[in-house]
């Protein structure tokens, strides 16, 4: 059988039951960050409002409120009619450049420092599990998500398929707690990672964590792999500081 494609168990996890039945702000914020992290494509339609009521165990008019504040939001349109229904619309990198540098600006030091020890305890531990649950389609999918970052072009398309990356190790530890965990984290910290964007000596960097902590999991080596990965996020958090520190500092 064939190795699904590189997203669909991350998409499972968006489509998962609610833990809370009745609760819309919960199914927007789902859906806000998988449209954030690209695991929704742009212009992608949604399923209809009764079947994504039935997938995720919540009434219809639950469905329809979240879904109109995500239009409120701007992240989906609604069309009327024949081939009509509700469609993603991703926000452009223009639209929230200016945004993140000013939640950045916000932010202490003291507060990115808190926001990377969840991170990386949460990419080195699903990296640990990966390490001893992760199957040969799980390790087809992140030698995948691996590759699509060394080839994509452009600081957006590069922070979606990191992001990726990240979620498919989540989704290979067989977690789908865990998996909408590291896509709710992503979607906080990931864009504000990538506002200092990423030089060619950079972006190689990242490339080789990848393919280092795609290694280790494949060896079924844990403690390697989750060193690997607290690594690989602790270094793009000190890139992060030292933006926010230039932001700041002719302010001061």
């Amino acid at each position: 059988m064939p190795a699904p494609d590189a997203a669909a168990t991350a998409r499972l996890a968006v489509f998962a039951p609610l833990e809370s039945r009745g609760r819309a702000e919960t199914i927007t914020r789902r859906l806000a960050d998988a449209i954030s992290l690209g695991l929704l494509a742009d212009g992608e339609q949604l399923p209809s409002e009764p079947d994504l009521a039935a997938r995720l165990g919540v009434a219809t008019v639950t469905v329809r409120e979240a879904l109109s504040e995500l239009r409120e939001q701007g992240l989906i349109v609604t069309r009327r009619g024949r081939g009509g229904g509700s469609f993603v619309r991703a926000p452009k990198q223009e639209e929230t450049a200016e945004r993140l540098r000013r939640r950045l600006s916000d932010l202490t030091v003291a507060d990115l420092r808190d926001i990377g020890d969840h991170y990386s305890t949460l990419a080195a531990g699903a990296a640990l599990l990966a390490a001893e649950r992760a199957s040969p389609d799980d390790l087809e999918r992140l030698g995948e998500a691996a590759e699509a970052f060394a080839g994509a072009a452009g600081i957006e398309r590069q922070h979606h398929t990191d992001g990726r990356f990240h979620v498919e190790v989540a989704a290979a530890a067989q977690s789908a707690r865990l998996t909408r965990e590291e896509i709710r984290t992503q979607t906080d910290i990931g864009p504000l990672l990538w506002l200092p964007g990423a030089d060619v000596h950079t972006r190689r960097r990242l490339d080789l964590q990848h393919r280092e902590i795609v290694a280790a999991i494949a060896a079924e080596d844990g403690e390697l792999a989750a060193r690997l990965a607290r690594r690989h996020v602790n270094e793009s958090l000190e890139r992060l500081v030292e933006l926010h520190l230039s932001l700041v500092e002719p302010l001061g």
